[in-house]
């Protein structure tokens, strides 16, 4: 029996405390970084715990893929009254394959929430500088994504449109192959909380 989403949490959880705490030592964190003055600056032992926690978490993504350990949690997102239980890939993980296609799968179900979710409310491009945006607009770039993800605060739904890989969608450096087109959701104008 292989172990779960939940325990590699835990694991990653204890290394990190136990890395901090200074129990974790990797000796040759000073050799691995190719830039000596940058080496010297930050030190060996700061080096040695980012070193130690990136090679855990190198074994922990290992382990979910021989074993296809999911690398999502579910959460619920609630928004004027409303709930819906949607997927989500935990930071610390990577996406299986299995992964991808229950985020795909969800897509539907998330974005009818959405929809029954912004009678009234604006809509916003996200972005340094948010944008309007039309419902005609956010319909073409749903027909270009993958799947959706959402995210709240009280006043404001977050509508992640995002396709490639999982892991590097929400990073602007992936795009084309991978990327997330966000929108939000008010009453009056965006708020400026990154969720």
């Amino acid at each position: 029996m292989s172990y779960t989403t939940e325990q590699l949490l835990d694991f990653l959880d204890q290394e990190l405390r136990a890395t901090w705490q200074g129990e974790r030592v990797v000796l040759s964190s000073v050799e691995r970084l190719d830039h000596p003055a940058i080496a010297k600056a930050i030190g060996a032992q700061k080096l040695s715990k980012v070193f130690a926690i990136q090679d855990f978490r190198a074994q922990i993504h290992d382990y979910q893929r021989q074993h296809g350990v999911s690398g999502l949690l579910w959460h619920t997102c609630q928004f004027q009254g409303r709930a819906i239980q949607v997927p989500e890939l935990h930071p610390q993980l990577i996406a299986t394959p299995a992964d991808k296609v229950v985020l795909v799968g969800a897509q539907s179900v998330v974005l009818e929430f959405w929809r029954q979710s912004i009678a009234g409310l604006r809509l916003w491009m996200a972005g340094n500088q948010p944008r309007p945006t039309t419902r005609e607009a956010v319909e073409r770039l749903v027909e270009a994504s993958e799947w959706a993800e959402l995210a709240a605060t009280r006043t404001e739904l977050y509508l992640s449109l995002c396709w490639g890989d999982p892991k590097e969608c929400h990073c602007d450096w992936a795009r084309p192959e991978s990327g997330c087109d966000r929108i939000i959701a008010t009453a009056g104008e965006p708020s400026g909380i990154k969720v």
